[in-house]
Formats: C-alpha cells, sequence, structure tokens
C-alpha cells in the first residue's frame, strides 16, 4: 500500500497544516474504522464524540472543530471537510488509464475513436459513431451508429447507447444503463393502442453521472435534453422529451413522464413521480415519494404523502381520512357555521347577564 504525505494532501486541498508535514498516510478512511495511518474527516459538532474516540492518525477539521478534539495531533484545516474529503477521494481512487481497442470488439469503419480511448472486450460500435479523447469503455458497451461520446467519459459494462444519441465531456454511465430507447408513446384507437414510433434523439450535457439500471428515452419528435451538472441515481426513469436543467440530482427509483421541464439546481429525493407536460421552477427541492401532479412555479421545498406511523396509529388515521371523505365538505362547513353561531349566542347571552 502506497503512503503519501500529510503536506502533500494539505496542498491538494488547499487547506492548513497542523502537527507533523512529515506524517505518512495510508488511506483515506471513515472516523469507525480508521487506523494510525488513516486520514478522516469531521464534518459538524455530531461527530464530535466519533472524532474524539477515533484511532485516525490525522484528521480534516474547520479551525473550530479542530479545538475541541483532544487526542489526535495531526489536522488539516479547511473551511469545507466535506468537501476537502470529497476531493481527496479523487486522489486515493484506483484510476482506469487503459488505452487502445481490445481484439475482441467490432467496430465500423467509419467510426472514429480518439487513440487514447480505450474500448474493451466485445464493445460494439456502429456506423459513424464518435469516441473522444481518454474515454473509457468497458466491456460489452453497444454505441448504435450515429452516436457521439465526448472527452474524458466513462461508459461502464452493458450499457446500451442508440438513437444517436450525443454524450458531452467527462460523463460517467454506469452498469445496464440504455439511453436512447424507444419512448412510451401510443395512440389509443378502437380499444387499440397504436405505436408511435419515436424520431428524436437525447443530448446530454458535459460532467453529468447517471447511475446504474436507468432508462433515459429518446424524444418523439424533439430531444430528450439533460443539461450540464446533474446527476442522477441508479433505477431512474426519464421519459421521451423530458428536460432537466443544470445540476439538478434525482436519487433512486424516481420517475419522469413524458415532456416534462424541471429547472436549474434542483433535488428530487428517492422515490418521486412527476406526471408528465409540466414544469418545475429552479431551486425546487422534493422530499422523498412525493407525487408531482402539477406544476411548480415557485422554488421551496415540496411533500407529498404521509410521513411513517406505528401500524395500530396508521390504520386508524386511514379510517378518519376515509370517513372525511364520505361527508361531503359543504355539510362540513354548515355544521362548523351552526356550532360557530350557537357560541356566539351563548356569549352574547353571558354578556347580557353581567
Amino acid at each position: 500500500m502506497s503512503t503519501h504525505q500529510l503536506s502533500k494532501l494539505a496542498h491538494l486541498v488547499q487547506g492548513e497544516l497542523v502537527g507533523d508535514s512529515d506524517f505518512t498516510v495510508s488511506r483515506l478512511s471513515s472516523l469507525d474504522s480508521a487506523t494510525a495511518q488513516d486520514i478522516s474527516f469531521v464534518n459538524g459538532d455530531k461527530y464530535l464524540e466519533q472524532a474524539n474516540c477515533s484511532q485516525a492518525g490525522a484528521l480534516i477539521v474547520t479551525a473550530e472543530l479542530k479545538d475541541q478534539i483532544t487526542h489526535c495531533k495531526q489536522f488539516i484545516v479547511v473551511a469545507n471537510p466535506y468537501l476537502a474529503f470529497a476531493m481527496l477521494t479523487h486522489f486515493f481512487e484506483v484510476k482506469k488509464n487503459k488505452v487502445g481497442i481490445e481484439s475482441t470488439a467490432k467496430i465500423h469503419p467509419s467510426a472514429q475513436i480518439s487513440e487514447t480511448a480505450y474500448i474493451g472486450h466485445y464493445v460494439v460500435i456502429g456506423e459513424d459513431c464518435k469516441v473522444g479523447d481518454h474515454s473509457y469503455l468497458e466491456s460489452h458497451v453497444t454505441l448504435d451508429d450515429g452516436v457521439e461520446i465526448g472527452h474524458e467519459c466513462f461508459i461502464a459494462s452493458h450499457v446500451a447507447i442508440t438513437a444517436r444519441a450525443q454524450l458531452g465531456n467527462q460523463v460517467r454511465v454506469h452498469t445496464h444503463t440504455a439511453i436512447g430507447g424507444e419512448g412510451f408513446g401510443f395512440a389509443p384507437y378502437q380499444g387499440k393502442w397504436n405505436r408511435i414510433a419515436q424520431l428524436g434523439s437525447v443530448k446530454i450535457g458535459d460532467r453529468v453521472r447517471i447511475g446504474s439500471n436507468c432508462s433515459i428515452d429518446r424524444g418523439a419528435l424533439d430531444d430528450t435534453i439533460i443539461h450540464d451538472g446533474v446527476i442522477i441515481d441508479n433505477l431512474v426513469q426519464i421519459a421521451h422529451n423530458v428536460v432537466i436543467g443544470e445540476n439538478t440530482a434525482i436519487a433512486a427509483n424516481s420517475g419522469i413522464a413524458g415532456s416534462t421541464e424541471i429547472g436549474k439546481n434542483c433535488i428530487l429525493a428517492g422515490a418521486c413521480g412527476v406526471v408528465g407536460h409540466i414544469k418545475i421552477a429552479d431551486n425546487v427541492k422534493l422530499t422523498g415519494m412525493s407525487m408531482v401532479t402539477k406544476s411548480i412555479l415557485n422554488a421551496g421545498t415540496y411533500s407529498s404523502g404521509t410521513g411513517l406511523f406505528e401500524n395500530g396509529q396508521w390504520k386508524k388515521t386511514v379510517v378518519r381520512i376515509r370517513q372525511l371523505a364520505d361527508v361531503p365538505l359543504t355539510n362540513i362547513m354548515k355544521r362548523l357555521d351552526h356550532i360557530q353561531t350557537q357560541i356566539e349566542s351563548i356569549e352574547s347571552t353571558l354578556k347580557m347577564r353581567k
């Protein structure tokens, strides 16, 4: 296992080194599992107890937290420990730096493959495709005709990209994801579903991250568009003609129906559902399992559904909701008005007696 001087790590994250500059670090580790040769980070007051019990040889902290940690002697002091941790993960990451084309790959003669790219075993690349500099395609990737991959992209094994999709630079797509598949478009007539041929494509910007087992459908006529900096978790469905704004994050098991427009810097927590043909403004946060049935025009945090109950309480709540649904709202309002009238009459009588 290679070791790294703490002074070098401090320089990488632009932090202040406190302690022995010659101290060497073997791993980046969590507070609980760190050893005397590891470095960890403390991301707030709530982790102080863990930090004081940790065996880590060095800690990434803020100036305020450093003074509250007694056992450790080596620190990297930064304004944002979590960001510094994120930066160091790239330093400790095992890089994939192969170059060239494996013998089992099948590449159409018209395809343009950079000399600095890597094409893994059993990759299939169709007519007029492009693969940019330093891009890395793992085994069994399929690029259909006309697909373009930018520079420094990573395409994991068993990814399929079709519909002449275009991926920007530094895009990461993980295992078993399908990009450019046929959208779910059908015209009902006389009790039958008539398939609508999908004629659009998919455009993906720079620095987009797409997890495993996602499906991003091509547009019906116009393109499905995912702008720069979007991050998408595993098991996400994005239907045809969806547009997702810059730096939006979508967590696992979310589904976005066709022709929806989502703004910039939005967050969709796990298992959110969004109906089609609506718009969501910039800077909107949807909490887990939210169901969006109409446009959201203002920034803010939105929720739907009910939180967790103990089972018995949940059953009682459901019964009450059903009972409430069976009573017309007009009847409830009439009863409230009658009660208010009675209260006012009693108050008037009491005043007269005084």
